[in-house]
């Protein structure tokens, strides 16, 4: 696999570029590791050392079951998620900013007319409010929430649907996300999977690097 580091070199044929948000746009994974270690105090637990690495590809539904049935919990999966929301949602609105560069990345998309996605884990409401605070919601011209398929992101589901709203044909779209799980989903959905670093998850990016189609080392290099 090419190791290139796609800065804008893959426009075009591309049609449409299709991004995660934790982690790949957004400077955000501090605040669930805020959302789990509070979680899981208020059940006198600590955090499980693998929790991120087994939730990391999973929708929020997804991780609700799995967190549910893991750790012997009492609520229900809407419960769990109306409670994670509650709790992260004034973080994504008014402290969240996206990673550095992104902005221009972004910028430079839209002026080669390429059209822009989100396909995210977080919920709708909560992508539009950290979107809108960083001034750039009007730039995508489609959203897609993990929460409206049945499989999380390391299956095609959620990248097609995204590509679909675009009224782009996959094989035109390139999409970008921090988790080697999601970046398999995209290229089972037949685009090209751009991987993006982010040094806060548990990942192997050497391997991501070989692995993949291109990646990004960050937005500003």
């Amino acid at each position: 696999m090419s190791t290139v580091n796609c800065q804008l070199n893959l426009f075009p044929p591309h049609r449409a570029a299709i991004f995660d948000l934790d982690g790949t746009l957004l400077d955000s994974m501090w605040v669930w590791h805020a959302v789990d270690r509070d979680f899981f105090a208020a059940r006198g637990m600590e955090v499980p050392a693998d929790y991120a690495e087994k939730i990391q590809s999973l929708t929020f539904r997804e991780t609700a079951l799995y967190t549910i049935t893991q750790y012997g919990l009492p609520e229900n999966p809407e419960q769990l998620m109306a409670l994670w929301n509650e709790m992260s949602f004034i973080q994504y609105r008014d402290h969240v900013k996206l990673k550095l560069g992104a902005r221009e990345y972004l910028d430079a998309l839209k002026a080669k007319r390429v059209k822009l996605g989100v396909a995210t884990n977080l919920t709708a409401h909560v992508a539009r409010a950290v979107l809108e605070s960083n001034g750039v919601l009007d730039w995508f011209d489609a959203l897609t929430s993990a929460d409206e398929v049945l499989r999380g992101k390391a299956f095609p589901d959620i990248w097609l649907l995204a590509a679909r709203r675009l009224g782009v044909e996959p094989g035109l779209c390139v999409a970008y996300d921090d988790v080697a799980k999601a970046l398999h989903g995209i290229r089972a959905a037949g685009m090209t999977a751009c991987a993006v670093r982010e040094r806060d998850m548990p990942q192997d990016w050497i391997a991501m690097k070989r692995d993949f189609d291109c990646h990004i080392e960050g937005f500003s290099a």
